[in-house]
């Protein structure tokens, strides 16, 4: 079995014996154009792993800077498939820094949990981080954490 992105970086982290630096920012925000450069210079600059927001109509959980972060995305036309697209070109120049992204379960569950996953998984995802449910949550996503 391979060793994930995560793995290698946080065991990196561990033998170095510091702590993870680990920014978030809003895909599409502050425009489409910019997330990509945005997430090479933060790596640049010493992320060790990429949060990336995936734009949410409703994100109420969220603060006030994360919502307007996500209106302004939105109104710009980054969706989840925006996201992606934008993970897919962060790719071709790093295949190193993990890049994780943190949103809600309705994008997801728009185009479906196994599509979603399998469409993350090309694009280089790591991860994924959401909202805790009570008790298991819904149906059939344990299967595609």
């Amino acid at each position: 079995m391979s060793v994930s992105r995560l793995d290698a970086c946080f065991q990196r982290l561990r033998e170095q014996q510091r702590k993870a630096l680990i920014p978030f920012i809003t895909a599409g925000d502050p425009s489409l154009e910019a997330t990509v450069p945005v997430m090479h210079a933060l790596v640049e600059a010493g992320a060790d792993v990429i949060e990336l927001g995936v734009p949410f109509s409703d994100p109420m959980a969220d603060g006030p800077t994360i919502q307007r972060s996500s209106e302004r995305a939105l109104a710009r036309g980054a969706g989840s498939r925006y996201v992606l697209q934008a993970v897919a070109q962060f790719r071709e120049l790093d295949a190193q820094t993990p890049v994780v992204l943190m949103g809600y379960l309705n994008p997801v569950e728009i185009h479906g949990y196994a599509a979603f996953a399998d469409a993350a998984v090309k694009a280089g995802v790591d991860a994924g981080v959401r909202g805790r449910w009570p008790g298991a949550g819904p149906a059939g996503v344990a299967d595609h954490q």
